[in-house]
């Protein structure tokens, strides 16, 4: 199984970049975590972490479609980028997008997310273990896909 996480625009940037929102964790230290996790579900599982702040890079990553599922944080992205929304939306894989912080306690424009309407599952609001959340999520799907049972 190999998943794919991508993230959007500030998401390297974890740890240092509003810690009162988004926790003291780096994404160094989340994808350790991340990478460990994935070895104790699926010892061959592959997991393959993207950050960038280009849209058009998330974009084109996409489109490869060399990956089993995906877990995607698309940052300020997820509010307007109806291109990105598209480019979920012509995928087959399961798909969950992430929100560290509960965008629905926040300001007025990120509570609404054009890319949510092309993904199977949103998690939200619950730190940084929205992504072992959506990990755990995306391993059982493949596991029962696969006749493997939990």
């Amino acid at each position: 199984m190999k998943l794919l996480i991508l993230n959007g625009p500030n998401l390297k940037y974890l740890g240092s970049r509003e810690p009162h929102i988004y926790g003291t964790k780096t994404m160094e230290e989340l994808e350790g975590e991340l990478r460990e996790l994935m070895r104790s579900q699926i010892s061959d599982g592959e997991l393959e972490l993207i950050s960038s702040d280009y849209e058009g890079a998330l974009i084109e990553r996409l489109y490869q479609r060399d990956f089993d599922g995906l877990i995607i944080n698309p940052g300020a992205l997820s509010h307007y980028s109806l291109a990105l929304s598209d480019a979920l939306s012509a995928l087959s894989v399961p798909k969950v997008e992430v929100h560290i912080s509960n965008v629905f306690a926040r300001e007025q424009e990120r509570q609404n997310m054009v890319t949510a309407k092309n993904v199977d599952v949103v998690i939200a609001g619950a730190g940084p273990r929205v992504y072992a959340m959506a990990m755990e999520y995306l391993v059982e799907i493949y596991l029962r896909k696969t006749g493997i049972h939990v």
